[in-house]
């Protein structure tokens, strides 16, 4: 009965499982071929109950992550587009400039470059609010907006060189803001509040800078106490500085419409008070100013209204020298030997304007489109309000700031526009004389809004401090990603307070603006740079909500900020660009290391693909011929490098050019040594590290020592980017070691590598060789050019002594002449060659008559070498047979007893041994050279063979001849010869090899790999 429940319980899950078991045991059930990859390989269902709870965090991001597991339930986000995204940006947008410069900026530009002023600027940031749209739309961005959308886009390097840029950029628009408000106050609301007072007018310039910065300072440090005690406070008073915004610019636009029908009676001044303040007395005989007598003064209308026509004089650009006298450009003063003097009340130019000037000052009221951005967390569907709000703002701020142009020069006398200060207007604020009802409207409004764009700034510039530190990517910064319980940033505060108190002790608003213009054109540049990167490289992760977007469109707006930069400030921008270089190098050597899978990561990835596709058009020619080193290191039971100073040679032959790839071999199953083959590989890449090679790591896991590395040549590299170099040790005391396996590992590489056509250099006595801490003073590195194989040895000097250990060492090159050769012939050859070569080299052609007789040393050498190699030959193989005998036993007993246990007719089991008693004694008898006298003498009486004899006495020769010439040489390079073809005589060619290079403390024996490296031709 319960196994028919069990059936039916298991059966209704096909139906309907309402009372049976659960869903999710039964899924674990079916997926129990999975179940041992659960923590590595999660099911879908929980991958996707973590998606549908995911909330403004980076997918990935490891904080985030632990940030989620707290388990604190967040409000749902609900603001909208108009709230969340569209006014935030108005605000940030529309700021002091507006108020206080635009006039001017029309006055000075005229009316059609002041248009192409605000056009170029608007036209910059829609191209870049494009971009950003793209971006922001490509995944959720937290908070640090432009930093981390940059910074994810194109690494770390950029990412924090722009994040630091646009947090200055921040920082000094809140300077910006608060010099802004402050000449609102000292100018036209408090001017008794003024602490300092000049006594002469030469004077009032610099003491109304020193009340900029008292008032400045104080400025900043209450609003930096707000920000501090809280910033919901600012967040309170932002709707209201808004509204004032907001009914500032609806007075402008109803009194322009009101001058049409009634002109506002503002007069520049009035007659009687001019003869007053220019002459001596009311009389018209009195003795006036020079200026004034030259010159014709009337009164005029600063307001003509938008009826007048007054636009037709306002078309045209009328920039001023410092110094000049702001005046109507119908009427131009007379060219008098008297200049207008300073005691009298007339207005002058403070600073010398230009198209690129006013570029640079207006700027900054077009930025602030990246508010939006930054509160994505809190809207409801980010994807779609970020790019509505921000590109309606821009349209909306465009609009204003276009009408405004073409009103302010319809409506307001061109002299006017040009008082920068409203002199001429009794101190008024010259936008404040066309608003309605009143000026003070203009005047009360412009202070608040620039108060609250202040400590809008304040209160960003911080949290994008912090937001880098966090990251972790510039070390230096670590302690400002710090601050109190509740997460706000108290030492970025302070830092940010600082940095803008400098920009307050500038204390003028046009010299702060160039400033921040700079680092918000930077940071526009490179949000443009990375979406068109983006989308040119097709990554499969690019894939926008946001469809209106095209790398043009994104490389449009990148050439704009790149020509604003240089239009406004070229001087700026090459400051700009150094603290900005300045900072990605410091993180791309010092910073920590990041995998953000930005696009810089996948630009390098088709330039490689690119380029490595181009290599395999064909062989490198000769000229670009260089070593691609592969070095061979051994790992010893500790798993620690035996030889290191193999890969600081390698270092100083590469001299951080080419490729280097290190590899090493484990011995074992790659399934049960995966995790060694990891820790190899770490050792590599720390000793890499430590002798700063920069290049590839590989550990390949083989049975055999001697398969691994020939797998290692015959795999390593990628297309034309192969190693086409060896670089491996010599067998350090190889005739003491019982185990033949090392060297004759080392001889199967030589043939491996000679097979391949890859040369091989393998330095003896590598643990003299210097590191890269000590350098060779004197000496010289010898050559000892025997054989021609493709110009190795003539290469690798010149490369060595790139390097800072070699460079001090001078290069001499020896050749040997035969009997029939011409030694000095050969040498002028040898020194021509060199020369066209452009390799300076002491030449010395060595004679040696090689077929001289064969010393009785050289024979008795050889001899030696015979013997040894029988013995150990005969010791091996009665090691073998010992071990045979031994297995011998172990099958025959293994076999007895699976017989006797197995089978119940044992006694009529027949065993057949392969090796019997009288077998082995006849093998032993037939084979063993050294078990018995006879076979010690038999050892004794060979003669040694004559090839070898003759091998032996080039060895003895050359020998003498190099340690007699070069016994004080630094380092010796000599050709190594090739493997004997007969596998036999591998113990004999190492005995040639020691025989060669005996009494040499530094030997480098080289290899060619039958191509030629080095060419006479340009």
């Amino acid at each position: 009965m319960d196994q028919g429940d069990g059936n039916s319980k298991i059966s209704s899950v096909y139906i309907n499982n309402t009372h049976g078991m659960d869903d999710d045991d039964f899924y674990d059930r079916n997926l129990a071929l999975f179940e041992e990859e659960m923590d590595t390989r999660p099911k879908v269902s929980s991958l996707l109950n973590r998606l549908a709870n995911y909330t403004n965090l980076t997918q990935g991001a490891k904080e985030h992550e632990e940030a989620e597991s707290i388990g604190e339930k967040k409000k749902s986000p609900q603001m909208g587009t108009f709230m969340g995204v569209y006014l935030p940006c108005l605000q940030n947008i529309f700021g002091v400039i507006l108020f206080l410069r635009l006039t001017w900026v029309v006055g000075s530009a005229g009316v059609l470059q002041g248009l192409c002023i605000v056009f170029i600027c608007c036209c910059c940031t829609m191209l870049t609010a494009i971009s950003m749209s793209a971006i922001a739309t490509n995944g959720v961005v937290p908070a640090g907006g432009a930093y981390f959308m940059i910074s994810r886009s194109l690494g770390p390097e950029f990412g924090g060189a722009v994040g630091l840029c646009f947090y200055l950029g921040t920082t000094f628009a809140g300077a910006m803001y608060i010099l802004g408000a402050i000449e609102i106050l000292l100018m036209y609301i408090a001017p008794k509040a003024a602490i300092f007072e000049s006594k002469h007018p030469e004077g009032e310039g610099a003491a109304m800078l020193n009340n900029m910065r008292v008032y400045g300072s104080i400025c900043l440090l209450l609003m930096s106490l707000l920000v501090f005690v809280g910033v919901k406070y600012v967040n309170k008073l932002a709707s209201i500085f808004l509204a004032c915004v907001i009914v500032s610019i609806v007075s402008i636009y109803v009194g322009a419409l009101v001058s049409a029908f009634r002109p506002p009676s503002v007069q520049v001044e009035k007659t009687t008070y001019l003869w007053k303040r220019f002459c001596q007395g009311t009389e018209l005989n009195a003795s006036c100013d020079e200026y004034f007598n030259s010159n014709n003064f009337s009164k005029i209308e600063a307001i003509p209204g938008l009826a007048s026509g007054i636009i037709s004089e306002n078309l045209w650009s009328a920039y001023l020298s410092k110094g000049d006298v702001v005046e109507k450009g119908s009427l131009h003063s007379s060219l008098v030997s008297h200049p207008a003097s300073t005691h009298q009340p007339y207005v002058f130019a403070d600073i010398t304007t230009s198209f690129t000037l006013l570029v640079g000052i207006f700027f900054p009221s077009v930025t602030g489109i990246m508010a939006g951005s930054n509160r994505s967390g809190d809207l409801k569907d980010a994807q779609r309000s970020i790019p509505i709000g921000t590109i309606l703002a821009i349209l909306t701020t465009s609009i204003v700031y276009l009408s405004s142009v073409v009103l302010f020069g319809a409506c307001i006398d061109g002299v006017v526009l040009r008082d920068k200060f409203g002199d001429s207007v009794k101190g008024n604020l010259v936008v404040g004389t066309l608003a309605w009802p009143t000026p003070w409207v203009i005047v009360i409004g412009s202070f608040f809004s620039t108060c609250g764009a202040g400590l809008q700034s304040l209160t960003g510039a911080p949290r994008l401090l912090q937001a880098i530190a966090k990251d972790n990517i510039i070390p230096f910064l670590r302690v400002f990603g710090h601050g109190k319980a509740n997460g706000e940033p108290t030492w970025a505060m302070l830092l940010t307070a600082l940095i803008a108190e400098l920009g307050i002790l500038i204390a003028s608003l046009d010299l702060v603006a160039p400033i921040l213009t700079m680092f918000f054109l930077m940071c526009y540049l490179f949000v443009n740079l990375a979406c068109a990167l983006q989308t040119l490289l097709r990554s499969p992760n690019w894939r926008p909500r946001f469809s209106y977007y095209h790398w043009t469109l994104s490389f449009l707006g990148m050439t704009i900020c790149l020509a604003l930069m240089f239009i406004s400030s070229w001087y700026y921008a090459i400051v700009a660009m150094v603290i900005a270089s300045m900072i990605y190098k410091y993180i791309e050597y010092h910073g920590a290391e990041k995998e953000w899978g930005d696009g810089i990561r996948g630009l390098s990835l088709s330039a490689a693909r690119y380029a490595l596709l181009r290599l395999e058009e064909g062989p490198p020619h000769t000229k670009n011929w260089r070593p691609q080193v592969l070095v061979l290191l051994k790992l010893d039971e500790d798993a620690h490098v035996k030889s290191p100073r193999l890969l600081t040679f390698a270092s100083q032959l590469k001299a951080g050019k080419g490729l280097t790839i290190v590899g090493t071999v484990v011995s074992g199953n790659f399934l049960q040594s995966y995790g060694e083959a990891l820790a190899a590989e770490q050792t590599l890449k720390h000793l890499m590290d430590k002798e700063r090679v920069k290049g590839f790591y590989q550990c390949i896991v083989a049975q055999k020592p001697r398969e691994g590395i020939s797998h290692m040549i015959q795999s390593s590299g990628l297309g034309g980017m192969k190693p086409n170099t060896v670089v491996m040790g010599w067998p350090h005391a190889w005739r003491q070691s019982e185990d033949p396996q090392a060297w004759k590992t080392f001889i199967n590489t030589v043939r491996v590598t000679t097979a391949a056509h890859l040369a091989l250099l393998v330095p003896k006595n590598i643990s003299l060789f210097p590191s890269n801490s000590e350098p060779c003073t004197e000496g010289y590195i010898d050559v000892w050019w025997i054989v021609h194989d493709g110009g190795m040895l003539m290469l690798l000097p010149f490369l060595l002594r790139q390097h800072k250990v070699w460079r001090k060492c001078g290069m001499r090159i020896f050749t040997v002449a035969q009997m029939e050769d011409n030694s000095i012939q050969m040498k002028k050859d040898l020194a021509t060659f060199l020369y066209h070569l452009r390799i300076e080299a002491e030449v010395e052609v060595v004679e040696m008559t090689i077929n001289s007789d064969i010393s009785a040393y050289t024979y008795e050498r050889t001899l030696m070498m015979e013997q040894r190699s029988q013995m150990l030959r005969q010791m091996r193989l009665s090691k073998s047979d010992r071990e045979r005998e031994a297995q011998l036993v172990k099958d025959r007993n293994s076999m007895l007893r699976l017989t006797s246990i197995g089978s119940d007719d044992d006694d009529d089991t027949d065993v057949q041994m392969t090796w019997t008693k009288e077998k082995t004694s006849q093998y032993r008898a037939t084979h063993s050279g050294c078990s018995t006298p006879e076979g010690f003498r038999d050892m004794l009486s060979i003669r040694p063979d004559h090839s070898n004899v003759r091998r032996m006495h080039t060895a003895v020769k050359l020998n003498e001849v190099i340690v007699n010439k070069s016994h004080d040489a630094r380092l010796v390079l000599l050709n190594m010869p090739g493997p004997p073809k007969n596998t036999d005589g591998d113990e004999n060619y190492m005995e040639f090899l020691e025989v060669l290079t005996e009494g040499l403390e530094r030997v480098l024996l080289v290899r060619g790999g039958g191509s030629e490296v080095i060419t006479i031709y340009s």
